[in-house]
């Protein structure tokens, strides 16, 4: 993985509780870190918005919300509904004061990227979603606008996580197909197969073939609440129509729906990596695939079995202005590898309860 020095990369639980211990991050709980990531946390306040903003590099989210963005003040102490087709903005727990060479970025929570929730980071002086530049020093925000569903939350619900990282970290195509050479990444039916590297891993989706007779599910219209605090309650045909196996090979994608599909391949994250998923060049189709996409170290790893048997990634996809095709083993985004600062103590899977660890196509925690 070349010369870099072994303290860049992405933090581990580890060195991110170090940072929580020191008063980095504040207001955080040491028991929501995950192998290379911190689940942030929703405060009690929260606000219903006009649409969706950012800051911009000369003013604070507060100074936004005083400007007319915000529409009324939600407490979320008892909880509230956050209806579909709303943008809402709620303050996290945590806050942050990184040094100069720290980095933070963040993703929805695999969770909620399943149940067509979007999520997104917001700071101060922010240009960019899901960013925090290198010495932020404030608080943190989330923009919630479920789509599909409405939900349920409160104070101390967790929709997305926060991923720190030292210094130039993304492994290049070199360093990944070594990597794939001494650790197989991705598998077929657990056969070996050529691995698509060519600006990341290329993953393709799989709609002949699934679990039992089924490859896929649509998000239904007019369903009731989900409460994205109650795991394995729900019964997934009260919320998602199955779909079988397409005898043509390829499913016409309507507008603005959202389906959950699945990878052909299985994947294969070591432990001295993560990575996240990226969606493809907007050239090669009409649709966005993952709202979600960040994989711990120890995704579908196994010791010993070099990458045999792995997990597939779950597809969060929804088309554009028009219907599209998609057709059985069409390329639908890419995996981008990152070494890690070290490797974490507990693992994705092996030595924490991981809700997808050897997942097929498989719905979020809230159904049973």
């Amino acid at each position: 993985m070349g010369e870099r020095s072994e303290h860049y990369g992405v933090l581990s639980a580890e060195e991110i509780g170090a940072l929580i211990a020191t008063g980095v991050i504040s207001g955080a709980n040491p028991s929501r870190l995950q192998p290379a990531s911190l689940d942030l946390t929703f405060s009690s306040r929260a606000w219903r918005v006009r649409a969706s903003f950012l800051p911009s590099r000369k003013r604070t989210v507060a100074e936004r919300l005083d400007e007319g963005l915000a529409m009324r003040e939600i407490d979320l102490s008892a909880g509230a509904v956050f209806e579909r087709g709303c943008v809402y903005l709620v303050e996290l727990n945590e806050r942050v004061a990184l040094p100069g060479n720290l980095i933070g970025a963040a993703n929805p929570k695999s969770s909620t990227g399943r149940i067509d929730v979007f999520v997104r980071l917001v700071t101060d002086h922010g240009e960019a979603f899901d960013e925090i530049r290198a010495g932020y020093n404030g608080p943190l925000y989330a923009e919630v606008s479920p789509r599909s569903f409405s939900i349920l939350a409160r104070a101390g619900s967790s929709l997305n996580q926060m991923r720190l990282k030292r210094g130039a970290c993304r492994l290049s195509d070199d360093e990944l197909a070594a990597l794939n050479e001494t650790s197989p990444l991705v598998s077929v039916a657990n056969n070996r197969c050529d691995a698509d590297i060519d600006g990341g891993l290329g993953l393709s989706v799989s709609l002949t073939k699934g679990d039992g007779d089924i490859i896929g599910w649509c998000a239904r219209a007019h369903t009731a609440l989900i409460d994205v605090d109650k795991p394995g309650v729900l019964d997934r045909d009260d919320y998602f129509e199955a779909i079988g196996p397409q005898r043509s090979g390829f499913i016409i994608l309507d507008p603005d729906e959202f389906y959950i599909l699945a990878s052909k391949e299985a994947l294969v994250i070591p432990p001295d990596t993560a990575a996240e998923m990226t969606p493809i060049s907007p050239g090669l189709g009409e649709f966005r695939v993952h709202y979600a996409g960040f994989f711990d170290p120890g995704f579908g790893w196994s010791e010993g079995k070099d990458g045999a048997n792995g997990s597939r990634a779950v597809l969060e996809v929804r088309s554009h202005d028009a219907p599209f095709v998609l057709e059985d083993g069409q390329l639908v985004a890419r995996l981008v590898y990152e070494k890690m600062a070290s490797r974490p103590a507990a693992l994705y899977g092996a030595d924490l309860k991981s809700n997808y660890q050897g997942q097929g196509l498989k719905l979020s925690k809230h159904f049973r």
